[in-house]
Order: structure tokens, then C-alpha cells, then sequence
């Protein structure tokens, strides 16, 4: 994709998505829908009856992945996520989000629309739908990622009508909110530069993962509404994409500053005391780039950066002995574990949104022994 096409993705929302949330607004029924859609969670489950024609027409049309989605290649994704996902997920919290926050309008929407205290939202929500893309079947029977993405994109829809009519967004000066452009870079923040994050940690990634990983961001991609010439084919491409175009985009600014400061605070709270003050922001420094960890002032902690750094070492001399040595395999995923626990209990933080595992990869993990947290409580849809 060239320069040109990419900024004219600035301008580019979703049409009908779009069109569904004007209707609803026009037509005063906001609120009924969240309360149907409150409690359609399931791929298998009926569209609800008592919606607007408007919502069951754009749920029956985007109920199933594209035509040309591959789904054996889907199923080698979730192999690979049944043995990283705990370190996927460290590094979407430690690295995705502050690269999100990078973005300077991406980073002014999410004030807007969330203020700047309210990481643990974020940041569950995007577990969330990690979760369930990445769970069996996400796109079949016995999944529950097809709800998830319909009703994103319809959130996306309502960020983009509110927000705009609110008259604190200048579309003409910086573009529709949450639009396309938002979107292929959130994509790739979450897929690619995710496993980029990884190999920086000293977790082995093949070639073949890396690009069955993107492929169901690509699949996903095309079910959220974003047009399939705007997404690169191949995992080479998008890595491509996202260098060139996409972190050229970031950039300093207040809201990004301010919301790595609510984040980094969030996460210091996994790590009791004061004798492990700064290894969040150590963590961050080793998975971002130097010049965005700058940017978003991530604090510099000279002892844990060595410590960190040595870390990464041993764990990349782990990984070539993980096959054959059960105590590196031990020490791989209670890492990844300690994290993710730890997210999941305090990601909560009173609030109604949960993280609840796919049971096909709580049974994996669980018989292997890597399943981070107990069984969490029916998750509450967020509201349109």
C-alpha cells in the first residue's frame, strides 16, 4: 500500500456498521439493543427476535468469515497459541497497548471516549477478544468470537457517530475516529508487532507461526469491516506495512503520555512492595522500541533494565532446550503465568467485564498446568 492510500484511510469508517447505529439513534433504540445483544455471546446461539431489522440484517450478513478464510490454517494459529498464549499476552499488556498509545489520534479517541483511568477496561477487553479469536473454533461451532467481532464493530460505530456529533472532533483536520486507517494499524500493533515483541523477550517464534498468527488477524480483519485491499497478504508484507507507514505514524502527545502512566501504574500493582519498583517499566522499554518508550515517558530503571536484559538471555537459552528440559518448560510458562494471573484479578478491579477463557484452551492449559486463573463470571457485553 502506498502513502496515499494509506492516508485516505483517515477518511474511510464503516458504511454499514455505520448506517445500523444512525438508525438506532434516529430511532431513540440504543438502549434496547444493548440489552438484547447483552446476552448474545455464543456462534451457535440464534440472532435475537427482538432486535431492529436494521441490527439483524447487519448480524446475519457478517455472521460468517470470507470466503477465501482458510481455516486449517486458523487451527495451526491455535496450536501455536496453546504454547505462547500466556507470552502473547504479556506482551499485548507490556508492548500493543503502549504502541496504541503511540498513536496520537488513536490515543485521543480512547480519552474521549474512556478518560485516561480506566486502563483495566481497556486492557480486559482486549484480553477479551484476543481470548476468544484465538479459541478452537472461533469462527464455528462451540466458538464465541463472531459475537465478539459484530459487536465491536458496532461499538467502533457508535465511537465514530457520538464522538462526531459531539463537536470536540474536527473529521476535516484529523480524520473519521476509529477509522480505517485506526484500524489496519491496531491490526498489525496486535499481530505482528505482538510477535515482534515476543522474539524481543527471547521467545522463539517460527516463520510459519508468525504468519498463521497474522493470517487470523487478517480473517478478523475482514469480519471487523476493514476493506481486504487495505490488509497485506503475507506476514512479510505486513511487517512491511506496519514499519514503513504504520510507526511512522507515532508519535509524543499528552493523552498517550497520560494513559502509559495509568497503565504502568496498573501493572505496578502485580508486583507487591517497593523491591520491584520499575520492572514494569524495564519490561516495556525491552518490547517497544527505544524512541516510542521515550515518547510515552516510560521511566528509565538502570538496575532492572540489566536485569531484564539477562533475563531475556536465559530465556532465549530456555527455548532452545524447552522441548527436552521440563524445568525451562516450568519456568517459561509460570512466568507467563504470574502475568497473566495477576492481570486477570486486577484487570477486574470492580468492574463487570471479566476475562473468561475458552474452555477448550483452559482444558489444554489445565492439563498441562498453565492455566493463569480460575474460571471467571459470565463476561457483561460492553455497551454500545
Amino acid at each position: 500500500m502506498d502513502t496515499a492510500a494509506f492516508e485516505a484511510l483517515k477518511f474511510q469508517g464503516d458504511p454499514f456498521a455505520d448506517a445500523v447505529i444512525a438508525d438506532l439513534v434516529a430511532t431513540n433504540r440504543v438502549g434496547v439493543v444493548n440489552e438484547v445483544l447483552e446476552h448474545f455471546r455464543a456462534n451457535d446461539q440464534p440472532i435475537p427476535d427482538d432486535l431492529p431489522e436494521s441490527v439483524r440484517a447487519f448480524l446475519v450478513a457478517t455472521d460468517n468469515p470470507p470466503e477465501w478464510a482458510d481455516l486449517d490454517r486458523v487451527a495451526r494459529a491455535y496450536d501455536f497459541f496453546v504454547d505462547d498464549g500466556v507470552h502473547v499476552a504479556s506482551v499485548l499488556t507490556f508492548g500493543a497497548m503502549v504502541n496504541c498509545y503511540a498513536h496520537a489520534r488513536t490515543s485521543r479517541v480512547l480519552t474521549l471516549t474512556h478518560g485516561l483511568d480506566q486502563p483495566h477496561r481497556r486492557l480486559s477487553e482486549t484480553s477479551q477478544f484476543v481470548m476468544n479469536m484465538m479459541g478452537r473454533d472461533a469462527f464455528g461451532s462451540g466458538g464465541a468470537f463472531v459475537p465478539t467481532i459484530q459487536k465491536t464493530r458496532l461499538i467502533h460505530a457508535a465511537v465514530r457517530h457520538f464522538l462526531t456529533e459531539s463537536g470536540r472532533w474536527d473529521v476535516e483536520a484529523d480524520g473519521v475516529p476509529v477509522c480505517q486507517q485506526d484500524m489496519v494499524g491496531g491490526l498489525l500493533i496486535f499481530s505482528v508487532q505482538v510477535v515482534e515483541g515476543m522474539r524481543r523477550i527471547g521467545i522463539a517464534v517460527t516463520e510459519q507461526e508468525a504468519s498463521d498468527y497474522y493470517y487470523v488477524w487478517r480473517v478478523t480483519g475482514a469480519m471487523l469491516g476493514i476493506p481486504a485491499e487495505s490488509l497485506p497478504e503475507s506476514v512479510e508484507d505486513a511487517r512491511e506495512l506496519s514499519a514503513t507507514l504504520v510507526e511512522a505514524a507515532y508519535g509524543p502527545s499528552s493523552e498517550g503520555v497520560a494513559l502509559t502512566r495509568h497503565l504502568l501504574t496498573t501493572y505496578e500493582r502485580l508486583f507487591p512492595g517497593e523491591l520491584f519498583d520499575g520492572i514494569v517499566a524495564a519490561m516495556v522499554r525491552q518490547v517497544v522500541n527505544p524512541e516510542v518508550a521515550d515518547w510515552m515517558e516510560v521511566p528509565h530503571s538502570r538496575g532492572w533494565s540489566g536485569v531484564v536484559r539477562a533475563g531475556t538471555r536465559l530465556i532465549r537459552a530456555m527455548e532452545r532446550s524447552e522441548d527436552d528440559n521440563a524445568l525451562a518448560t516450568t519456568i517459561l510458562d509460570r512466568a507467563g503465568n504470574l502475568l497473566l494471573g495477576g492481570s486477570v484479578r486486577n484487570l477486574t478491579n470492580g468492574q463487570s467485564t471479566t476475562l473468561d477463557i475458552p474452555a477448550d484452551l483452559r482444558e489444554r492449559w489445565e492439563a498441562e498446568g498453565r492455566c493463569p486463573a480460575p474460571t471467571a463470571a459470565e463476561p457483561t457485553a460492553t455497551p454500545i
